[in-house]
């Protein structure tokens, strides 16, 4: 008790030297208390607002974050040492010197689940979760600033709010659907709504009495379908560079890959389907995972349930399972391969790329099941820090700890909105205070195993097929196709090492499927062996089509109707 008390003083002593900031609202932004996430972030790049600068790469710049509750207007906030850190822990240990310095305010509202709990959540403004871009939020206005031991408090004032994002519009091949849903509702205790872009064939418009095969393409939140263009690139686009791929240019390569889908899409021949991305972005995250969860709620339903069959209605869907088909990448390869299993009769082929974890034996480079920690592979008497995402050449960029206190420093009891909170939100049981039971200390990396054998139980899809393959397999075979890169930025070609032994052990019925590696390739390799995944990754809904057709010729059931979408 004594340290305790010491190291609580000690650390009081150390906020009060260190540089604070000191942060008000105004009654213009808002004139009535407040809950969230208040932000400060730092920057030494003039090239940008600094609330743009934050992620989880090297090149990140610096963000603090501290929770307010009931934040009245003209009251003052101080964010201090005592403030969670990334890519610094602290305010006392920011160098002195010149910074760009911007505040944030990420507003919460009040959530009365119908589980009983109350929750203070971010709610999804139509951006995506992200909190420097949500409408809504408050924020301050950049301003040089010079940083100093035991400099006074820095004012700032959230004086500016994020106007609202304009709806997207119908176009003759992207149309759009919203439908507010009843399991949702109920669940949030608020109107809680689901939506999707729909890419509707050539032709659509005039032959009525056609109806279509169904793709959903799992994705993260886009505002719009993407990746389609009926314009010719823009001759006075300004050439970026892409990290990730190591190619000037790219976002030229990205419109002519688009206006060249376009002119098959438009063309004689291709294959008239629908093609679909879903947006369910929610309170935890900019998607949900498609499946039903004791946090995030009963998405899974609402999509299975209510949109789907809402699109299909809307936009001429054959509404049948052998004519629905489901593929994506990463999150959306995982949940491809999710809903293929959790609803097995739903869908006749998914198709998932370089997917989230689907064997959390090797969750990332944990194994949550044997491994103490989730942070550091530990030994007799050393500890060797784990990395949670490598470049090409196998160079660690972030580790696990580091992402994790990069989540810590946008928001408490897993109100981050990045990748470890949601899959915690997701796979896990709901904690006492109702917020998701951490599956790991975010602190201390000390994993819980009483909640890993809950995700074992309800989302480990290895374990799941393992388990249920008796009635699965029969409705499962030749469903199952999984691409992966050897070198997959996150480590998830790990699990899928894991999955394929299954795979490859199953008879009565054999899978019938495939699991495909790219040599050399990083993240998200789905599956051409002919391009790098700087381009391969654009061609999804071209990739697998022909795949698709020959399984409808060969599973379609007699009298199924087979030609009002072929003209």
């Amino acid at each position: 008790m004594q340290r305790s008390l010491l190291a609580f003083f000690l650390l009081l002593s150390t906020a009060a030297c260190a540089q604070s900031f000191s942060v008000t609202f105004p009654n213009k932004t808002s004139a009535v208390p407040l809950d969230g996430r208040l932000l400060v972030v730092l920057s030494t790049d003039p090239s940008d607002e600094p609330r743009n600068q934050i992620d989880d790469t090297p090149r990140t710049q610096i963000v603090f974050g501290v929770t307010v509750d009931g934040w009245k207007p003209g009251e003052a906030k101080v964010v201090d040492a005592t403030a969670w850190g990334y890519p610094v822990h602290s305010l006392q240990d920011v160098p002195a010197g010149e910074y760009y310095v911007q505040a944030v305010l990420n507003r919460y509202e009040t959530f009365y689940r119908a589980d009983g709990k109350t929750v203070k959540m971010h709610m999804d403004q139509g951006e995506g979760q992200h909190w420097n871009l949500s409408p809504g939020n408050l924020y301050s206005k950049t301003q040089k600033i010079t940083v100093k031991p035991g400099g006074g408090p820095i004012a700032l004032e959230l004086s500016e709010v994020i106007p609202p994002i304009p709806a997207p519009k119908d176009t003759k091949y992207i149309r759009h659907i919203r439908i507010q849903s009843a399991v949702l509702t109920k669940f949030w205790g608020r109107p809680m709504y689901v939506s999707a872009a729909v890419l509707v064939p050539e032709g659509f418009d005039e032959h009525t009495e056609a109806h279509f095969p169904l793709i959903i393409f799992h994705d993260h939140f886009v505002p719009d379908f993407d990746g389609f263009r009926t314009e010719p690139p823009d001759p006075n686009l300004k050439p970026d560079y892409s990290e990730r791929f190591h190619l000037a240019g790219y976002n030229r390569i990205q419109q002519q890959e688009a206006y060249d889908f376009y002119k098959k899409w438009s063309g004689p021949g291709f294959p008239r389907v629908l093609i679909v991305k879903l947006q369910h972005a929610n309170p935890f995250y900019d998607d949900s995972y498609a499946v039903n969860s004791a946090n995030v709620g009963p998405y899974g339903d609402a999509i299975e349930n209510e949109l789907i069959p809402a699109i299909e209605k809307q936009f001429r869907g054959l509404g049948q399972g052998w004519a629905r088909f489901v593929y994506g990448g990463s999150t959306g390869g995982w949940e491809a391969l999710a809903v293929q299993v959790f609803y097995p009769d739903h869908y006749n082929g998914a198709f998932a790329a370089c997917p989230d974890p689907v064997d959390f034996h090797a969750f990332e480079n944990i194994n949550l099941y044997e491994d103490k920690n989730a942070f550091y592979l530990e030994g007799a008497h050393k500890r060797v820090a784990q990395p949670a995402m490598r470049d090409y050449l196998g160079h660690t960029l972030i580790t696990t700890e580091d992402n994790n206190r990069y989540e810590l420093a946008l928001g408490d009891h897993g109100r981050s909105g990045e990748q470890f909170d949601i899959w915690q939100a997701v796979y896990g049981p709901v904690g006492e205070d109702g917020y998701p039971a951490p599956i790991f200390d975010k602190v201390t990396g000390e994993i819980d195993h009483k909640v890993a054998e809950y995700w074992r139980a309800h989302y480990d899809l290895e374990a799941k097929l393992e388990r249920d393959w008796k009635t699965l397999g029969p409705q499962l075979e030749g469903k199952i196709h999984i691409y992966v890169g050897s070198e997959d930025t996150y480590f998830l070609n790990d699990a899928v090492y894991r999955m394929e032994d299954f795979l490859k052990s199953t008879n009565d019925p054999a899978y019938g499927g495939e699991v495909t590696y790219g040599p050399r390739a990083e993240h998200c390799w789905n599956g051409d062996p002919t391009l790098p995944n700087a381009y391969s990754r654009l061609h999804y809904n071209t990739q697998y089509l022909p795949k698709i057709l020959e399984r409808i010729e060969k599973t379609a059931p007699a009298g199924a109707d087979l030609k009002s979408w072929r003209y």
